[in-house]
């Protein structure tokens, strides 16, 4: 039986490079691993979480699938499950942009035998892009993907450096433009509502916390409608 992906799991498939050895850190049910072998998009696949239960549930549905010879299941936290020079392509998706960040940072001589990471971050995406630039990581891809009414970002990066010209950029993504314009205009429409939210909340408030959250929710509300004018140029 095919395996069919949602949306956000498809678009982080679409990503995985051909005939790439693949690590899928946090693979839940496991669709995601049997999906890149029913299509021939890699051969071998690790696939690990950091709690038996998901990995017993991924494990039966491998098992189903009778690709127990081809989906190494593996029991432990973020990419210290994978040996240097193991995988190619490694995926972390849903999880948080810090707890992402933290997970790449516990393991360098892993990283750098890594060609390609997809990241999914769940929130802290703006976090995660500074991680990755302060880093040594440069992000080739910056794609958004909307599911149940709910816009996603993934993130695909590689080793290098990664130039940064305006600080809003972590916030919105690198290369927005690269997404269709009706989702990309309708990302920074819903950053734009959140500012204009909290400036809302807090606009009032006379403590030098609120005076000054709402300070720098001025300037990033500014700097918003600034790139959604420029998306629709």
């Amino acid at each position: 039986m095919q395996v069919k992906l949602t949306p956000r799991l498809k678009k982080i498939a679409d990503l995985v490079p051909m005939n790439s050895s693949v690590a899928d850190i946090g693979t839940d049910h496991g669709y995601l691993p049997i999906y890149l072998l029913q299509n021939g998009i890699t051969s071998h696949v690790i696939a690990s979480d950091v709690n038996r239960g998901p990995l017993e549930t991924a494990e039966k549905n491998i098992q189903a699938h009778d690709y127990v010879d081809k989906i190494q299941m593996r029991l432990g936290s973020g990419l210290e499950v994978l040996k240097a020079g193991e995988v190619e392509t490694v995926i972390i998706a849903g999880m948080g942009g810090i707890l992402i960040s933290e997970l790449l940072d516990k393991v360098p001589t892993i990283i750098q035998s890594v060609h390609t990471f997809i990241l999914q971050p769940m929130q802290a995406q703006a976090d995660l892009r500074r991680y990755l630039v302060a880093n040594n990581f440069r992000i080739s891809k910056d794609l958004l993907v909307k599911e149940d009414h709910k816009i996603y970002e993934i993130i695909v990066v590689q080793q290098g450096t990664q130039i940064v010209e305006e600080d809003i950029y972590y916030e919105t993504g690198f290369l927005l433009k690269s997404n269709p314009r009706d989702l990309a205009e309708e990302f920074i429409e819903g950053k734009i509502k959140t500012q204009k939210e909290i400036i809302l909340q807090v606009q009032n408030q006379d403590s030098s916390a609120a005076m000054k959250k709402y300070k720098a929710c001025k300037e990033k509300l500014i700097k918003l409608e600034e790139v959604l004018a420029w998306l629709k140029q």
